[in-house]
């Protein structure tokens, strides 16, 4: 299991494991009756939840959508061009189109191809390959 793991509330979690699915993550387990999956997708795992009522735990405050406002999550991939590719024909907006970008570190850039596109509840989610390391350009 990783050591930070995120767990999404959802308003219909069949809606959102249908997007997830999209995006390659299947279903490790759930448990219907609580409205929860665990989803995995090579070494990303997320879990989803579809709170009930008065559940335990949440909501602590009104959930409104957007849920997943303040959050950028990064999915890092193998084939960003065939992923974009599917949530582009599922109909789904882009929040950031294919691009490539380099990411100065202290003595390097770090370069990824990455688009944004939100879940159905709002999560932002970066896809992102890794494109490799080169020389920073001088500031």
């Amino acid at each position: 299991m990783s050591r930070l793991l995120p767990e999404l509330i959802c308003s219909n979690l069949s809606s959102s494991l249908a997007f997830y699915r999209l995006l390659g993550f299947s279903i490790e387990y759930e448990r219907p009756a609580e409205r929860f999956a665990y989803l995995t997708r090579a070494d990303a795992h997320l879990m989803l939840e579809q709170p009930h009522t008065h559940d335990r735990l949440y909501p602590q405050a009104e959930l409104v959508h957007p849920y997943g406002r303040g959050i950028n999550l990064t999915l890092d991939v193998d084939d960003v061009q065939g992923l974009h590719a599917a949530v582009i024909a599922a109909g789904h907006h882009l929040s950031l189109p294919l691009e490539e970008r380099w990411y100065r570190r202290t003595d390097d850039a770090i370069g990824v191809r990455q688009f944004a596109v939100q879940d159905p509840d709002g999560y932002l989610l970066r896809i992102s390959q890794n494109l490799g390391t080169r020389v920073a350009a001088k500031e």
